[in-house]
């Protein structure tokens, strides 16, 4: 008897196996954006959002050049660099961060002549679609923090080789007071 109910397990398997096709994620049946669909209300697939959440934006969409400088915008300029730029570029920007001391390629030194020198737009498109071994960051870089990261790299290059005699005097305290 248990052979019987061996055999019959067995074969209920195998038939079981047999009936199955390969799964075809592309072409299976599904209902699309515009698709009629008598289930909801307007006999539409397309439901409304629920109240109250928050559409997401594409962070590659381009946003415009900020007209001025803010405080509030270097600020976020300075941490987002610190984020997305300091493991290559270093937090001085002289291009030897911490994956280039572990042997990614050296990054530029963004304080160099020819960045200096560069447009804000040219600094913009190469953070965004990146240039040489930097790969573009448009994706995980939303155009507004591209700007303000121009903005904080400006203020970097500024400050790199600045004479300490041009300082105001109570900058220049604390940077003694630092020594």
């Amino acid at each position: 008897m248990t052979r019987i109910v061996r055999l019959t397990g067995l074969l209920a398997i195998l038939l079981a196996l047999a009936s199955c096709e390969e799964a075809n994620m592309a072409e299976q049946p599904k209902a699309r954006t515009w698709d009629r669909n008598p289930y909801f209300a307007k006999a539409m697939t397309m439901r409304d959002p629920v109240p109250g959440t928050v559409p997401r934006q594409d962070p590659a969409a381009a946003a415009p050049q900020p007209a001025t400088i803010t405080a509030a915008l270097l600020e976020r300029g300075r941490e987002r660099y610190g984020i997305f730029c300091t493991p290559c570029h270093g937090a001085s920007g002289d291009g030897n961060g911490i994956v280039v001391q572990r042997g990614f390629p050296h990054a530029g030194n963004l304080a160099a002549d020819r960045l200096r020198q560069a447009t804000a737009a040219e600094l913009y498109r190469a953070i965004g679609e990146g240039h040489r071994a930097m790969f573009g960051m448009a994706q995980m870089i939303p155009s507004a923090d591209r700007w303000a990261i121009v903005a904080y790299l400006r203020a970097l290059q500024l400050s790199q080789g600045a004479e300490v005699s041009g300082l105001p005097a109570e900058d220049r305290a604390r940077l003694e007071a630092a020594r």
